[in-house]
């Protein structure tokens, strides 16, 4: 007998509106109808289903996916070939702008700022004002939370924040001169109070978060310059010591 239109819906996360529009202009018809004239997918339809949808997240408008789908020199796999290299390029893009994201704010938290070049690197031939809405939807929150808790800072605030900072960093510079391993639970319980001291200033870091500004502290020069200015190696016995706190915290 088939699926019927609501299951197929409930399958697919889409509403049964969709799938009546599809089936309209030729993009999804079912194969087959009920005793009572009611759309049946069997699931031949499914298939076809799930690669529209694909497409549709890739950004395809809908005359062009059935352009795609229609195509008589394609088949099934050829299809999901070119969709799993669409989307390993697209995340391959998201992470390079997640990254930028979160160079730019510890850039803002470090005081170092960036030149008009490195603000907008990260997009080449990309026009973020296309994205804005998936930008938001993936990372708003934390950029958000980080926006709305500085907003009402005032001086004393920032200056108390970035004593905090110098603390914490003298601290690791002083356990770096005595010889102290970066793996040692001294410095693992440093870089978990550098963890909160984000946490408590400027958004939810977590572990993963704080391993990827570990590892820009020591890739991204004027990162590594921000350290090294306080003790030479600093920055990569920082990055150790948050390295091997996530590994002891996981």
């Amino acid at each position: 007998m088939g699926y019927s239109v609501g299951q197929v819906a409930g399958f697919a996360g889409v509403t049964v509106r969709t799938l009546h529009h599809y089936d309209e202009i030729g993009l999804l018809s079912p194969s087959g109808r009920s005793g009572a004239g009611h759309r049946r997918y069997d699931d031949a339809d499914l298939d076809r289903l799930q690669r529209i949808l694909f497409y549709r997240e890739l950004g395809f408008p809908l005359e062009e996916v059935a352009v795609l789908l229609d195509d008589p020199e394609s088949d099934p796999r050829e299809h999901l070939r070119r969709q799993h290299a669409l989307l390993s390029e697209r995340i391959a893009r998201l992470q390079q702008m997640a990254a930028a994201v979160e160079h730019a704010m510890e850039a803002k938290k470090m005081g170092i700022n960036l030149t008009p070049e490195e603000k907008f690197e990260v997009f080449g031939d990309f026009d973020p004002e296309e994205h804005a809405e998936e930008a938001e939807r993936r990372w708003g929150d934390t950029s958000r939370e980080s926006a709305r808790r500085t907003a009402p800072y005032t001086k004393e605030d920032w200056l108390r924040i970035q004593a905090l900072a110098e603390d914490i960093n003298r601290r690791f510079a002083a356990l770096l001169d005595s010889g102290t391993p970066a793996e040692s639970e001294e410095a693992m319980d440093l870089a978990e109070e550098h963890r909160g001291w984000i946490n408590g200033s400027y958004y939810f870091c977590t572990y993963e978060i704080h391993t990827g500004l570990g590892e820009m502290y020591v890739a991204d020069e004027r990162f590594t310059a921000y350290y090294e200015a306080v003790r030479p190696g600093l920055a990569v016995f920082v990055r150790d010591a948050i390295l091997a706190n996530a590994v002891r915290k996981v």
